[in-house]
């Protein structure tokens, strides 16, 4: 595993820790108190209450961001570690990038969740999607050696990946946007 990959584990793994904790204690304290307005509810559109408050926001019993404070802590943890001279062994290589993998799948269902079903964004929950997105890229393109070629194309790829999403919010928020000009 490359130095720069290693960073992009610490510092992409660190946004997405912080904002996991950010939303856990926000969910704690709609929890205390129900009246409760979480500080990433800014309007309408951009408000973690309403995808606190869908089920979506608990894919497996519990909140979701719990899951992203022990993902997050893991690839933080691995980056860090590299950093310092640890070289994975492939056994850990291909566990990271099965792990980013679920990570990558479970926040574009999420995606399609905050769009189509919940029609809100959380801003916490921005700030997981882009970076889970280029830690399982990166992670991937380290990992299989088979994907070399990509790598000559590994930021249009990402761009391209970042465009789509956003031409998909841009349009199901169209009308929220609009009155925003």
């Amino acid at each position: 595993m490359n130095r720069r990959l290693a960073q992009l584990h610490v510092v992409g793994g660190g946004l997405g820790l912080a904002a996991a904790v950010a939303l856990t204690l926000e969910k704690i304290a709609v929890l205390r108190d129900p009246a409760h307005v979480p500080s990433c509810s800014i309007d309408p559109v951009l408000s973690c209450g309403s995808v606190m408050d869908s089920p979506q926001a608990a894919a497996f019993g519990f909140p979701n961001p719990l899951i992203g404070i022990a993902a997050f802590a893991v690839v933080v943890t691995t980056g860090v570690a590299v950093l310092a001279g640890f070289e994975p062994p492939r056994w850990y290589r291909v566990g990271l990038d099965a792990g980013t993998l679920f990570g990558v799948l479970f926040v574009h269902r999420l995606i399609a969740a905050s769009l189509y079903d919940v029609h809100a964004l959380c801003p916490y929950c921005l700030v997981v999607w882009v970076v889970t997105i280029p830690i399982f890229w990166y992670t991937t393109l380290d990992t299989w050696p088979a994907l070399a070629p990509l790598r000559r194309v590994h930021s249009a790829v990402l761009a391209l990946w970042y465009a789509v999403i956003a031409v998909m919010v841009l349009v199901e928020f169209w009308d929220h946007w609009r009155t925003l000009l």
